[in-house]
């Protein structure tokens, strides 16, 4: 499933760029509510199933975006798994709740069933092949002005 691209807002004002998969259904789900809340365009959203996205140009592989949800802040500085969903929801005014998940037990219990997550998403979201629940193979657009495609709705 392909989404549609509208402009960015402002690179000055968004506080995390989320690279998301828009062929998953549940991730979908979570972006357009996450849309709804980013009132103050603190989020740039970034489909990496959409056709003209390139991983390649952003020093990245697809599959390795696939595997788990990563992120970006305006700085550069790569983010990954429960940590993405942090600087999300703390985008959208939820940080004083946020700052519980870092609590070490609690932090640990995210981050262990974010992986198992993680590694069952295709499965869990009905996106398994067959018998193979693999990330698909997708060939990489090769110009530098696909990375990094955003989507808003």
């Amino acid at each position: 499933m392909s989404l549609p691209t509208l402009p960015l807002p402002d690179s000055q004002t968004w506080a995390i760029e989320v690279f998301f998969d828009g062929g998953c259904p549940l991730c979908v789900r979570e972006i357009k509510m996450l849309q709804r809340w980013d009132s103050k365009h603190r989020i740039r959203f970034t489909d990496i199933d959409a056709p003209n996205f390139s991983a390649a140009a952003l020093g990245k592989t697809y599959e390795d975006l696939m595997s788990r949800i990563q992120g970006r802040l305006p700085d550069g500085t790569w983010i990954e798994g429960v940590e993405v969903f942090r600087q999300l929801y703390t985008a959208v005014g939820f940080g004083p709740v946020v700052w519980i998940t870092r609590w070490p037990v609690l932090s640990q219990i995210m981050t262990l069933g974010y992986k198992i997550f993680a590694r069952n998403r295709l499965r869990l979201t009905g996106r398994c092949m067959g018998q193979s629940c693999a990330i698909p193979k997708r060939s990489d657009p090769e110009t530098p002005e696909n990375a990094g495609v955003p989507w808003h709705e």
